[in-house]
Order: C-alpha cells, then sequence, then structure tokens
C-alpha cells in the first residue's frame, strides 16, 4: 500500500510540475497567472482540460499543437516528470525512511510501511513538496535568465509563514518532553518539521506547539535568509570590486528561512558552496568565464542541510553555536572578516574587474 501511495504523490508531483510550467512561462515576464487562460504562443487558441493533462496529453498530441501543429517544447513535459520524481522520492526518504529523524515518525514506522500515513506526515510532506517546488521553480528562472522574480519569493515566504505558524516546533509530538537546560552546552533537541525552535531555552512567551513560537521561528528563518545572502554579497563586493551573490539569491534564501527556521538556513549557505563549486567547474570547463545563476546551489544546500540536520544536531560545537549569544557573534564577525579577505585576495590576483560603460 505504501507503493501504492509513492505512484499518487508522483501523479500529484507531475500535477505540480505543470503548475511550475504555467509560472515559469508566465511570471518571469510578468504576465498574469489568471488571464488569458493557458493557450499555445503561435496560434492562441485556448488550450482545452483535456489537451493539458500532465505527460499524457504530450504523448497523445505527439508533441504537437492540436490546433497549429506547432511543435510542445519538451521542456513542459521534462519539468513534469521532473517534479513528480522530486516529490516521489521526497515522500520515499522522509516518509517512508523518516531521513528527518522525527520521533512521531520512527514511532509509527511499521503502521507507515503497511500505507497507514497518519495526517501529520502528511503535513510534513505537504509542507516539504511546497518549498521544494518552489526552489524548483526559482532555480528554473535563474537557470533561464539569472534572474528570480519576487513575486515567487514573497508568495513563497508567505505561504512559509502560514507553515510555521500552523505546524509550531515541536511539531509533530509536541506533547514530548522537551530536555532542560543544565550547564554550559544546550541539550540535544528533539527534530521537528521546523528542526529547532527560534532560540533555547524557550521563552515564556513562547510555549512549544505555539502559533506564536511558530511564527517567530519562520520570522527568524526569513530575516536570516535575507541578512546572510546580502552580508556575503555587500562584503565581498567591497572587498573584490564585483557583486558575487545577486538580489534574488538573498530573496530565495529568505523564502526558504521562513520553512525551514533560521539556523539551518545559515548552515545552508555553507553547505550550497560544495555544490557551486561543482557547478562552476563544469560552468567554467564548457562556456569559460562566464557568470554563474547560484540560486540552483543554494536550492540544492537546504534540501541537504534539511536531510543532514538530524546529524548535525548531535554536535554540541553547532548548538554552541546557534544557542550562545557569544559564540554566534563571533562567528558573524568572523565569517564577515574572511570573507572581506578573500575579495582582497582576489582582488589581488585577479585585478579588478572593468567597470561596465553607460
Amino acid at each position: 500500500m505504501f507503493y501504492i501511495w509513492l505512484v499518487l504523490v508522483f501523479l500529484l508531483g507531475a500535477c505540480a510540475g505543470s503548475v511550475v510550467n504555467y509560472c515559469f512561462y508566465r511570471l518571469p515576464l510578468e504576465k498574469s497567472l489568471f488571464w488569458p487562460g493557458p493557450r499555445c504562443g503561435r496560434c492562441l487558441r485556448p488550450i482545452r482540460w483535456f489537451d493539458n493533462v500532465p505527460l499524457l496529453s504530450f504523448v497523445l498530441l505527439r508533441g504537437r499543437c492540436r490546433s497549429c501543429s506547432e511543435r510542445i517544447s519538451p521542456r513542459y513535459p521534462l519539468i513534469e516528470l521532473l517534479t513528480g520524481l522530486l516529490f516521489a522520492a521526497l515522500f520515499y526518504v522522509e516518509i517512508g525512511q523518516n531521513v528527518l529523524g522525527l520521533p512521531y515518525l520512527q514511532m509509527r514506522r511499521a503502521a507507515i510501511a503497511a500505507g497507514d500515513i497518519p495526517a501529520p506526515a502528511w503535513a510534513v510532506f505537504g509542507c516539504h513538496a511546497v518549498l521544494a517546488s518552489f526552489l524548483l521553480l526559482t532555480s528554473l528562472c535563474d537557470l533561464d535568465d539569472m534572474a528570480i522574480p519576487l513575486p515567487i519569493t514573497i508568495t513563497g515566504t508567505l505561504i512559509g509563514l502560514a507553515c510555521s505558524a500552523l505546524f509550531a516546533w515541536p511539531f509533530p509530538g509536541a506533547e514530548r518532553a522537551l530536555p532542560s537546560v543544565s550547564g554550559f552546552v544546550p541539550p540535544r533537541l528533539p527534530t521537528g518539521l521546523y528542526p529547532w525552535p527560534v532560540w533555547y531555552p524557550l521563552p515564556v512567551w513562547l510555549p512549544p506547539g505555539s502559533w506564536q513560537l511558530g511564527l517567530a521561528t519562520g520570522l527568524a528563518g526569513a530575516l536570516a535568509g535575507m541578512a546572510v545572502i546580502r552580508l556575503v554579497r555587500f562584503t565581498y563586493g567591497m572587498a573584490r570590486g564585483i557583486e558575487g551573490l545577486g538580489v534574488g539569491d538573498a530573496d530565495l534564501m529568505m523564502m526558504a528561512g521562513a520553512f525551514v527556521g533560521w539556523q539551518p538556513i545559515v548552515l545552508s549557505c555553507f553547505v550550497a558552496a560544495f555544490p557551486g563549486l561543482l557547478f562552476g567547474i563544469f560552468q567554467l570547463l564548457r562556456h569559460g568565464n562566464q557568470p554563474l545563476p547560484f540560486g540552483p546551489s543554494l536550492a540544492l544546500g537546504v534540501v541537504l542541510t534539511l536531510w543532514l540536520w538530524p546529524s548535525l544536531g548531535d554536535f554540541e560545537a553547532l548548538r554552541l553555536v546557534f544557542f550562545e549569544p557569544g559564540f554566534l557573534g563571533g562567528i558573524i564577525g568572523g565569517g564577515a572578516v574572511f570573507l572581506l579577505l578573500a575579495g582582497l585576495l582576489f582582488r589581488f590576483i585577479l585585478g579588478t574587474p572593468p567597470k561596465a560603460e553607460l
């Protein structure tokens, strides 16, 4: 029964991929999503609903418009297939294998394997499936035009904040007893949909499982994602004389931070450097020294950090950094100094880039 759910989730993902295609085609061009409806780009005839079924319609129409026989780009079914596979993989890894390490899912592992998926598990999958859809959409826009439309990230941020208020840490399983603080190192915290709360120990006015705590966690994540990327952009750009990251990258991390909280989003900025390095080498070998869209690397860094968080949360040093103001301030200051020195080093080695002529 679990694998039947897996197939159904794949179909749901293909439908979500159709929506991603629609937004990808319209939003970068600042077109309305509501008017006019879907239509052929050549003959402008409306596309009927039975010609707009994900994956199936492309096969039945043999990749051509029913009205004018204009060839349909294979990009559309490929994105639908990719989104379906992404949803299925997300469901299998997070719900079937419990890679997030959620105690609630661990206690119900046998029931989930038999296909009895409880409502909180669907909530976990639903939130992350929405996040994955937004990350995919922003990555496609960045790859296509080196720009991330602000309406996408603003909408994603608002949805992420709504999820944070509805499913506050330590959801699922808010009834579990939380560890008490004893000693200098903060305790190991149970992982929830939002891996960690905005702060621990929790203030009296932010009780566990409350919408106040959830909203504070989401807001802190959104602000941290935006602030870290803008700090990197400003510090490195001031030293190097060239912008290292775009404003759209900061908006992307603002959106992702609303879904995961501020601690994972800060760490994911560092994790994203590894896929970014691989993408940069590939770009250098294929196209030479060309600008590289960093949005896909940031999106991949967010997903990897989220999946690795149960293991990362075991490190006492990590808990000390994120829950001790002195250590946190030292890390922020040290990171800014490192970026400044790195920018100056690159400027010394590579020289100052020429300014664009007006």
